[in-house]
């Protein structure tokens, strides 16, 4: 029987579904988001995982803001329903050797920092930034624009592809040495990059964490250079480049503000509400089936799941062309990501910088010990062993955020790497454990409380944010950030431009261009192109 009739349907509760979902809602359409989980938000989610202690909070999966532009915030509404970024310092390396670097950015105490491994490196350093920030806002347009039809001869094509060459151009992109640059980042890898700026592993271990981070990749392999440079396009606390953020009340605050202001435009949010099917007539989107049979129709759909969920499980193959089918089999999801939660008694004592210093406490504190440190941990993980000395990125919300822990406690998010890919099939509690133990006792050489300081952890493997989070292989870009599988190839050839090959079914997934991070835009360019479409 004919169920319930939308003018939209949003498949997936996560922050781009409930974007997506606010953006339509407020364009005067009828609709509704279907998000399997009991509660919205998807790895952008925050939790109370200690039963026995539930005056801890933590951000579960996601944990840090950046990248979603100050349009959404605006277009949204979203500060009025809560949502509010504390910033988040630059970096801070705590090295066994007993120094440390500490980034508070373009200023001679940063360069004095870095120096302490190399002169030349510490005077090199604001240059590189330089650097990397005149070629970042000139990619970062990119981000803003619907991927071309690069090949295509149709007269729609041909004017996008040179809209967007012109977009570059007038930012500073026409030159043979910009181009050149921008060559070497879409194609070397981080290690060749930072070896024609630096000389100190220390130096260049802690520079290449952008271009690892939430990867299937060590410093070593090609194409990292541009995950470093994506991640280094960030809008986000006082709308500079490269900047990060934590949100007050952690992730989940920022999910729960977006899905206040979709139902403020009238939009209905339905949980444990998976979507089974959908359902398609003559090659055209007209509903959707969720668990239980009942049955809501469309004329028009947003899906957000990871596009093996959408294409491979929820629509029969033999309405999809067959080299769309092949493209999303190939579509890789690998991680060998862990995130690791802790509730700690006090603040990490660390040797090189006794006391409490919000540049060191209220950043990002890395864990390694230079660039070899990270592909050892790379290269053991693609060995199928969970890495010996794991890689970790910290930071500890509660420095400035009061909510998610009572007076004078913190919590602190560890987003480590790397433990073997094919772990997302299978849980290793064990294995899991043993790893969480030698990453503790690791940072414990830099901080000799921390290990003692420990209330509660909680443990996330790649098997529990595929089970629980639906986020394949454990990946939280719903797909690798490499070459191959960015911009117009995101996700498929012919089909990042948030459309698909059914009529009336749009993609919305981190898996589609700009995504990768909570920031929205891959929603807010879908209903863009639907406007585009006359399909509002």
């Amino acid at each position: 029987m004919p169920g319930k009739r939308y003018d939209a349907i949003v498949i997936g509760g996560g922050h781009n579904g409930l974007v997506a979902a606010a953006y339509l809602a407020k364009y005067g359409k009828k609709v509704v988001v279907l998000e399997a989980r009991h509660k919205t938000g998807g790895a952008s989610d925050t939790s109370q995982p200690w039963p026995e202690a539930p005056e801890f909070k933590v951000t579960t999966l996601s944990y840090t803001m950046s990248l979603m532009p100050p349009y959404i915030v605006n277009d949204l509404g979203l500060k009025k329903h809560g949502y509010k970024i504390n910033p988040l310092g630059m970096g801070y390396l705590p090295h066994p050797d007993g120094r440390s670097i500490i980034d508070s950015g373009t200023n001679p105490a940063t360069f004095a920092s870095y120096g302490q491994y190399s002169k030349k490196d510490g005077e090199r350093i604001g240059p590189y930034y330089e650097w990397i920030g005149r070629i970042a806002a000139i990619m970062h347009p990119m981000l803003d624009h619907t991927p071309p039809h690069l090949g295509s001869l149709k007269l729609r094509d041909i004017r996008d592809v040179a809209q967007l060459a012109w977009t570059l151009k007038k930012k500073g992109a026409a030159s043979e040495q910009t181009v050149a640059d921008i060559t070497r980042l879409f194609t070397m890898s981080c290690a060749d990059l930072l070896d024609r700026w630096f000389e100190s592993p220390v130096v260049k271990g802690m520079l290449s964490i952008n271009g690892i981070i939430g990867t299937w990749a060590g410093p070593f392999a090609p194409g990292t250079a541009y995950v470093l440079m994506h991640h280094s396009t960030g809008q986000e606390t006082e709308g500079q480049v490269a900047s990060w953020g934590m949100p007050e009340g952690g992730m989940g605050a920022v999910a729960e503000a977006i899905h206040r202001a979709a139902e403020s435009f009238g939009a209905d949010v339905r949980v444990n509400a998976p979507v089974e099917k959908i359902q398609i007539r003559d090659g055209r989107v007209t509903g959707v089936v969720i668990r239980g049979g009942e049955e809501i129709q469309a004329p028009l759909a947003v899906t957000t799941c990871h596009p093996q969920i959408t294409f491979l499980r929820q629509i029969e193959r033999k309405e999809l062309p067959s080299d769309f089918v092949a493209d999303m089999e190939r579509w890789r999801s690998r991680s060998g990501t862990v995130k690791i939660n802790l509730a700690l008694a006090e603040l990490p004592e660390f040797r090189a910088n006794p006391g409490f210093n919000p540049e060191v406490h209220g950043g990002a504190i890395s864990i390694l010990d230079d660039i070899d440190y990270l592909e050892r941990a790379f290269q053991q993980a693609r060995a199928g062993q969970a890495a010996t000395l794991p890689f970790s990125d910290c930071e500890i919300p509660t420095v400035f955020d009061k909510t998610l822990a009572p007076e004078g406690r913190h919590i602190m998010s560890m987003f480590t790497q790397w433990v073997p890919e094919g772990w997302s099939r299978e849980p290793h509690r064990a294995e899991l454990e043993a790893y969480a133990d030698r990453l503790i006792d690791r940072f414990d050489e830099v901080a000799p409380n921390f290990k003692r300081s420990i209330l509660h952890r909680q443990i996330i493997g790649p098997y529990d944010m595929e089970q629980e989070y639906h986020l394949i292989g454990g990946n939280i870009f719903h797909g690798e950030l490499t070459v191959d599988q960015l911009f117009h190839m995101r996700p498929a050839v012919g089909y990042a431009d948030y459309r698909s090959p059914i009529r009336g079914l749009y993609q919305a997934s981190s898996a589609t261009h700009a995504g990768g991070g909570v920031n929205g835009l891959p929603a807010h360019h879908a209903v863009r192109e639907m406007r585009r479409d006359g399909a509002l």
